[in-house]
């Protein structure tokens, strides 16, 4: 009998070594995943800032169409700066929005992360990601006002 329970607590050892060593590697991996899943979301946002950046150059160049128009009945900007301004502002942000999602698409291909993955972490952050998010957001909300007013003041 006695043989019976050592062999019985010894088996018992190494299923619980194995379990221990598969949850070890199984959290790892977890770890791994949100880490990479958190870099996503973070150049999401940042790209998402571009995408809006992007939409108001978009909107002072109409504007500044429609007065030339309307005001000036001009239609043709071969020489105008303040219109190939805008025109160089939108090509240099949508270089930045295209590099973004090239990050984007490295780190899903390198860490093999499906596009339901990111959508759900993007739909359902947890907290710590939202503050995160947020700082960064805070950070490049302030570069782009500085970056802007050098902008200005180049001008």
């Amino acid at each position: 009998m006695t043989k019976l329970w050592n062999d019985l607590k010894k088996n018992m050892k190494d299923w619980s070594s194995a379990a221990v060593e598969k949850a070890e590697e199984v959290s790892k991996i977890a770890v791994a995943k949100t880490e990479e899943l958190t870099k996503i979301s973070k150049i999401k946002i940042e790209e998402h800032q571009l995408e809006r950046e992007l939409s108001t150059l978009y909107e002072d160049m109409g504007r500044m169409v429609t007065i030339y128009a309307k005001d000036e009945n001009m239609v043709n900007f071969s020489g105008n700066k303040e219109f190939f301004y805008l025109i160089e502002k939108i090509d240099k942000i949508q270089l930045k929005i295209d590099k973004k999602i090239a990050d984007i698409r490295g780190i899903k291909e390198e860490y093999n992360i499906p596009d339901s993955d990111v959508e759900y972490v993007i739909e359902n952050p947890s907290l710590d990601t939202q503050n995160e998010v947020e700082e960064i957001a805070e950070e490049n909300d302030s570069k782009n006002e500085n970056s802007t007013e050098s902008i200005s003041k180049e001008d």
